[in-house]
């Protein structure tokens, strides 16, 4: 094994899913929104993100997370829940609320990033290390801003390449860009159908970051070679020869 691929998102950042986390922040805020309801609005973000281009390039986290969350709060006050509405209404302040929901989350991604900073210094020693997320053309800067840009040697943001995972072409851009063939790469990700399954289909180890949500949910016989639930547990991974 040469080279190790991570996800950022729920991956790198901390260990859960952008959606669920900002679900928390939301209720901590006191705003409660069922799942399905803040993935629309998640949703909507994420796609007008996608479109931004230079405008957000040079975010960092702190700007990119306000930005994101402003764009789903604009969603949801136009939702179809009276609810959700009458709720965000109630906030009296959306600006304040914005802030306070950005905030959160930045601080809880500073937090995993700087664990994730140690640990792939460590795994850098042995391994050529890229980062291969959908992410919003900004995320060299997000990794640098965190200390992570010492340890990675390849990135591959979907909207700098135009392209997007499940498509198993940005894993094989990173692994061009590292100079390793599929089968001397491992993919560590939190999801399966994104990260460990277009990586298995490509030739290479996967590695799935199992989250508390996934419950009891097992990943197809034979597509995922190893499950952990905390990334400190890839350093003790008997790894293919």
């Amino acid at each position: 094994m040469r080279a190790i691929l991570f996800d950022f998102g729920g991956t790198l950042d901390y260990p859960r899913h952008w959606l669920d986390r900002f679900m928390a922040h939301y209720r901590a805020a006191g705003i409660i929104l069922s799942r399905e309801e803040l993935d629309r609005a998640f949703d909507s973000a994420t796609r007008i993100a996608y479109h931004a281009g230079t405008s957000i390039r040079d975010y960092g986290l702190a700007r990119l997370v306000p930005y994101l969350v402003r764009l789903q709060l604009d969603s949801l006050r136009r939702a179809d829940s009276r609810d959700v509405r009458a709720a965000l209404a109630a906030t009296g302040d959306i600006e304040a609320l914005a802030d306070r929901i950005s905030e959160s989350f930045t601080r809880e991604s500073i937090c995993g990033l700087e664990q994730s900073r140690r640990i792939l210094t460590r795994l850098r020693a042995r391994f050529k290390i890229g980062v291969v997320s959908n992410f919003y053309g900004n995320l060299d800067r997000v990794l640098a801003e965190a200390g992570l840009d010492k340890s990675v040697d390849a990135i591959a943001d979907s909207c700098r390449l135009g392209i997007f995972k499940p498509d198993p072409a940005i894993f094989a851009a990173a692994l061009a860009a590292l100079d390793v063939a599929p089968h001397e790469a491992a993919m560590v990700g939190d999801s399966l159908s994104k990260d460990c399954l277009p990586a298995a289909r490509l030739g290479l180890t996967t590695v799935w970051l199992k989250h508390q949500e996934a419950g009891g949910t097992e990943p197809p016989a034979g597509k995922v070679d190893f499950t952990i639930s905390a990334l400190a547990e890839l350093e003790d991974l008997k790894w293919p020869a």
